[in-house]
């Protein structure tokens, strides 16, 4: 059965402006669900899922589970690098989003999909994997660390190309992931990224040599979520 999926890509927003407009969506499917109405595919209660896709000025947000020592500069040094800093709801620890930076929130409800959280973040790595190995990349997975790594077994030559970091509730998902495509990784000097000391960040354009043509990335991940997920796209609106 395949899901349906309204897709909207907002280019270059705001980070808090993006957070209460996903959180908005987020809200009105919990609530059905607390409510006890219907969600069923054919109901008229039925909620599709949304994929947004968006760009954020510089900024940093930190995971409930995270710690602000990891953030290495102060306030007044972080405002003179023309960022911002939220704490937020999600799971993991600190990274930074900006310009040239895919980030993709997935509000998806996985009772429909039939799938768990630990199979949703499976799936969400599996798609970054499969975009990034079609310009000759080799995505993996590092054992205790979310995301998508480049030669996560090699002591000082591990580095992340995409964060991942995802609240569930009743089922329901948001926030997502953010894969570094032109992305200025200087912005990433300031911050343990997500947690870890010892291990470096990319992008595809550090990897490739070039910057990337990043409409040709999004394309790609969308057709990975149409594969990985069965999805039925309702809507598009750019």
């Amino acid at each position: 059965m395949s899901y349906n999926v309204k897709y909207e890509d907002i280019g270059l927003k705001d980070y808090k402006e993006t957070w209460d407009y996903q959180a908005a969506i987020f809200k009105e499917l919990v609530d059905k669900k607390r409510e006890g109405e219907s969600l069923n595919k054919t109901g008229e209660n039925y909620k599709p899922g949304t994929l947004i896709f968006v760009e954020h000025p510089h900024v940093y947000t930190l995971g409930k589970s995270g710690s602000e020592n990891n953030l290495l500069i102060d306030f007044i040094q972080m405002q003179a690098n023309g960022a911002k800093f939220y704490k937020i709801d999600r799971g993991g620890d600190i990274t930074y989003h900006g310009p040239g930076q895919i980030v993709g929130y997935p509000i998806f409800d996985l009772e429909i999909i039939k799938i768990g959280l630990k199979q949703y973040i499976f799936r969400l790595e599996e798609i970054i994997i499969k975009t990034i190995n079609e310009f000759g990349l080799k995505g993996s997975r590092l054992e205790g660390g979310t995301g998508v790594w480049l030669d996560p077994e090699i002591n000082g030559k591990a580095r992340k190309v995409c964060a991942i970091g995802v609240k569930a509730s009743k089922y329901v998902t948001m926030h997502g992931f953010a894969l570094n495509v032109n992305t200025d990784l200087t912005y990433f000097n300031y911050i343990n990224p997500c947690g870890f000391s010892d291990k470096g960040v990319t992008s595809l354009e550090k990897e490739l040599g070039k910057k990337q043509d990043i409409n040709k990335v999004k394309n790609i991940i969308r057709k990975r979520f149409t594969d990985i997920f069965d999805i039925e796209w309702t809507k598009i609106a750019s």
